[in-house]
C-alpha cells in the first residue's frame, strides 16, 4: 500500500507487542475455524470470493416472513445500482427502514449475506430493509463502491413513499467495509443536503486507511481482520490514491468536523484492528456536540457475532443493537 500520512493517535508498536485477549467461546471459535484468511493479500481475493456462500431466497426472507423484491438505481456515472427489497409480512404502511451495507473489506461479499440474521430485528421493529448491491474493489475503487451506497439512499429517499415507507424513518447502517461506507454516505448526505437520516449504525467500522493505530499494530497476524487485511481491502479501494489525496468521504476518520450527523451506534471488539479508530470516532462524534452510543466488546475479534453466535457476547451485542434501534424509533 502506498506510503500514507499517520493518524493522529498512530503507534510506534515495532516488534513484539502485547494484545488484548480474546474471549474464551471467541477464542475457542477462532482455534476451530479454517476459513480464515487473517492476513489477506491481493492475490487471495479471487480464492476469497470463489469459496462465498450467498443464502437462498428462504433464507434472506426467513422463510417467507419477508417479501422480497428488487429495483434499480443509477449511480454518479450512471451504473446500476441493485436494491434488495424485503418487506415483512404482512405489511403495512409507512414502514421504517433499515438501508443496508455489505461488508467485505471492499473486496468481497453481496447484499445478501447478512440479510437472515438482520431479518429477526427487522421483525421485531415492523421495519424493512433495503440493501444495496455496490461494486467492489480493486475492479471498481473509490469513487465507484461510496457513489453506488449513496446512489440507493437517495433513490430510497424519493421512493420511499411508493414503497410503503416512511422517509423520515429511515436509518443507515453498515457493517465493517460496509459500516465505513455508510459513515461515507452520511457524511455526504449531511453536505449535499441529501436525505435526512433518522440514525446510522455502524456495526465494528472500517474508518481510517492511514492503519497505523495501536489496535491496528496489536491484532497484527491474530483474529480475522489484520493489518496486512486491512492494507490489501484498503489499497483495493483506493486505488492510487494516497497521502493528501484521499477524500474525507473515502476515509472519513479524516473529517475535519463530525458535527451535524444523525444519532449514531457504534460497536467495536476490543481485540481487534478498527477498535481504536472506532473508538475515537465516537469520540469525535461527542466532542462535535453529537449523540452516539458506542460499545467496545470485551475480547471480541473482528466480526465475533458471526464467528460465534451463540456466545454470550454475541447476544448481548445482538441486545444492544436491538435496543438501540427500539429507542430511536420511538423517539
Amino acid at each position: 500500500m502506498p506510503a500514507v500520512q499517520r493518524s493522529p493517535h498512530a503507534a510506534n508498536l515495532d516488534g513484539a507487542v502485547a494484545r488484548p485477549p480474546f474471549d474464551p467461546d471467541v477464542r475457542a471459535a477462532l482455534d476451530t475455524a479454517d476459513d480464515i484468511v487473517v492476513s489477506l493479500t491481493p492475490a487471495e481475493i479471487p480464492a476469497l470470493r470463489a469459496r462465498a456462500v450467498v443464502p437462498t431466497r428462504d433464507e434472506y426472507t426467513l422463510g417467507g416472513r419477508f417479501d422480497a423484491e428488487e429495483h434499480v438505481a443509477r449511480s454518479a456515472d450512471g451504473a446500476p445500482v441493485r436494491l434488495v427489497v424485503l418487506r415483512p409480512r404482512p405489511g403495512g404502511d409507512a414502514l421504517p427502514v433499515i438501508y443496508h451495507v455489505h461488508g467485505g473489506g471492499m473486496v468481497v461479499g453481496t447484499p445478501y449475506d447478512v440479510l437472515p440474521s438482520l431479518g429477526e430485528p427487522a421483525l421485531e421493529l415492523g421495519a424493512a430493509i433495503v440493501s444495496v448491491d455496490y461494486r467492489l474493489a480493486p475492479e471498481h475503487p473509490y469513487p465507484a463502491p461510496l457513489d453506488d451506497v449513496y446512489a440507493g439512499l437517495v433513490w430510497l429517499f424519493q421512493h420511499a413513499r411508493e414503497l410503503g415507507f416512511d422517509r423520515d424513518r429511515i436509518i443507515l447502517e453498515g457493517v465493517s467495509a460496509g459500516g465505513g461506507l455508510a459513515a461515507g454516505a452520511a457524511l455526504m448526505a449531511r453536505d449535499r443536503r441529501g436525505p435526512a437520516l433518522l440514525g446510522q449504525m455502524l456495526v465494528y467500522p472500517m474508518l481510517d486507511h492511514r492503519n497505523d493505530s495501536a489496535s491496528a499494530h496489536q491484532m497484527a497476524g491474530a483474529g480475522t481482520w489484520d493489518r496486512t487485511a486491512n492494507a490489501t481491502g484498503w489499497a483495493a479501494y483506493l486505488g492510487g490514491l494516497a497521502g493528501d489525496d484521499v477524500p474525507t468521504y473515502a476515509s472519513p476518520a479524516l473529517a475535519d468536523d463530525l458535527g451535524g450527523l444523525p444519532p449514531t451506534f457504534i460497536e467495536v471488539g476490543s481485540a481487534e484492528t478498527f477498535r481504536d479508530e472506532d473508538v475515537d470516532y465516537a469520540r469525535r462524534i461527542w466532542a462535535a456536540g453529537g449523540d452516539a452510543e458506542l460499545h467496545v466488546w470485551p475480547g471480541g475479534a473482528h466480526a465475533f457475532d458471526a464467528l460465534a453466535p451463540d456466545a454470550p457476547l454475541s447476544r448481548d451485542a445482538r441486545r444492544a443493537r436491538l435496543r438501540w434501534l427500539q429507542r430511536l424509533l420511538s423517539r
